[in-house]
């Protein structure tokens, strides 16, 4: 558990699911932030209740000799608001947004993050990826990932399932035994 209380990394709770449909003046951006500056961003659009996703994942880190975990941001440099126009400059206005990009397609943009939502929550084991690699696509069977569908990628005698977030050529992988899915 890292030594700071975990901090909030989605708001509201239901931005994924079914949050969207209830605001059509909001749009989907991935804003691009200085570096190690996702938290503040984060902490900032929190503060005044601006929709946004910071997908965290536990990590230990060694520090003179000693195991210290923190909570990393999966995609570095990048926080996904849900947002109007006058939110966005909100956002700019903390001096740690370098870009912000816009035309996103959000219907995938929203699914993709979805299942890192659902990978995050499960609690699974899982290993970020820098770049996507294209494989055989399945679809989880049974466990808490029933459903979840992504790329595989041969590691050892386990298959390793990546999520793919296509919009940052970027990932995540969760380790799943082979008996577990099924090609699609």
């Amino acid at each position: 558990m890292p030594i700071l209380e975990a901090e909030v990394s989605i708001v509201p709770d239901n931005l994924l699911n079914g949050f969207a449909a209830l605001h059509p003046e909001r749009i989907w951006r991935a804003l691009r932030t200085k570096s190690r500056q996702e938290k503040a961003v984060a902490r900032a659009l929190h503060s005044r209740d601006i929709p946004f996703f910071l997908p965290l994942l536990p990590k230990c880190r060694l520090v003179h000799g000693y195991k210290r975990p923190s909570l990393v941001p999966m995609f570095a440099n990048y926080v996904f608001l849900f947002g109007t126009e006058e939110e966005r400059v909100i956002a700019l206005k903390t001096d740690r947004v370098v870009d912000v990009l816009a035309d996103l397609d959000a219907r995938p943009l929203v699914e993709d993050l979805r299942k890192i939502h659902l990978l995050i929550n499960s609690g699974q084991p899982m290993t970020l990826e820098s770049r996507l690699i294209s494989g055989d696509n399945v679809r989880v069977m049974q466990g808490p990932l029933r459903g979840l569908e992504g790329v595989v990628l041969a590691r050892r005698k386990k298959i390793k399932l990546l999520v793919a977030v296509n919009l940052l050529q970027q990932g995540a992988s969760v380790e799943v035994d082979d008996f577990m899915v099924k090609k699609i």
